[in-house]
């Protein structure tokens, strides 16, 4: 009978950038046996999640591995990525060594950590996985700007803006709060989407939120035709759907007392 323990893959949030916001679980694992693993773009690029734990003053050892990620949307390609990182981390599993996957933000949203761990679950339905939960850009770029996300019973939406203009449009029919993600390839188009509803004056763009080079911009349509990062954000407040329930409350009212 084969008892050789099998390591677990454990999905370490480091939160959006700034090194104190690295919870203790994170730190312990940070700092364990665990065999070290990172994100990166492309074969050359620096990984954003590295930085994060570099700041924070720890040193990897340095049999840490870069995973490969690359910024693509072909699905035949990214699988094929995603099942060479899958494969790099089960050897490490099966000699009993439980593996790190360091990554920015929060490992369960819109995180590549999700890929690498169903991935693995394919080749290995068997391995454990642990999930360390992490602070999400969103809320690190709330507390920055220093407004709530929600309040009451406020509804927010969290999407990637790449859903498409018309499909965002009908989002701010709909929610109290828009909080766009992945915005760099539609920035001009959403600018005018939010300059038709007249929401501009109510939005604001957060780029690499808590880190150094981190850029908050109120002036949104300033962004017009500027190549953003990546990593960035748009929150945006609609005022007007607020306004807009009151007054469907008020006529609801209305009828009540009529009767």
């Amino acid at each position: 009978m084969n008892t050789a323990r099998i390591g677990k893959l454990i999905g370490v949030s480091l939160g959006p950038g700034d090194p104190g916001l690295i919870t203790r679980r994170a730190w312990e694992v940070m700092h364990s046996d665990a065999h070290m693993t990172y994100p990166v773009r492309s074969r050359s690029s620096d990984s954003y999640a590295l930085g994060i734990v570099q700041r924070a003053g720890v040193n990897l050892p340095e049999d840490s591995s870069p995973l490969f990620f690359p910024m693509t949307h072909d699905p035949e390609k990214l699988g094929a990525y995603w099942m060479e990182a899958a494969q790099t981390v089960l050897s490490v599993l099966q000699t009993g060594r439980d593996v790190a996957f360091l990554v920015e933000g929060d490992a369960s949203t819109y995180s590549t950590f999700g890929h690498l761990a169903r991935t693995l679950g394919a080749l290995d339905a068997t391995i454990a996985i642990e999930v360390i939960p992490g602070v999400p850009s969103f809320h690190a770029a709330a507390a920055r700007l220093g407004e709530p996300l929600a309040d009451v019973d406020d509804m927010v939406a969290i999407v990637p803006a790449g859903y498409g203009i018309a499909m965002l449009e009908r989002l701010l029919d709909d929610f109290d709060t828009l909080i766009l993600l992945k915005v760099k390839p539609l920035l001009n188009d959403i600018i005018d989407l939010l300059e038709r509803r007249n929401l501009l004056a109510h939005s604001c763009f957060i780029e690499k939120s808590g880190a150094p080079e981190e850029r908050i911009v109120r002036d949104v349509a300033s962004l017009r035709n500027e190549k953003v990062n990546y990593l960035s954000l748009l929150i945006v407040k609609n005022p007007e759907r607020q306004r807009g329930e009151i007054a469907r409350g008020c006529r609801k009212v209305v009828r009540v007392e009529e009767l």
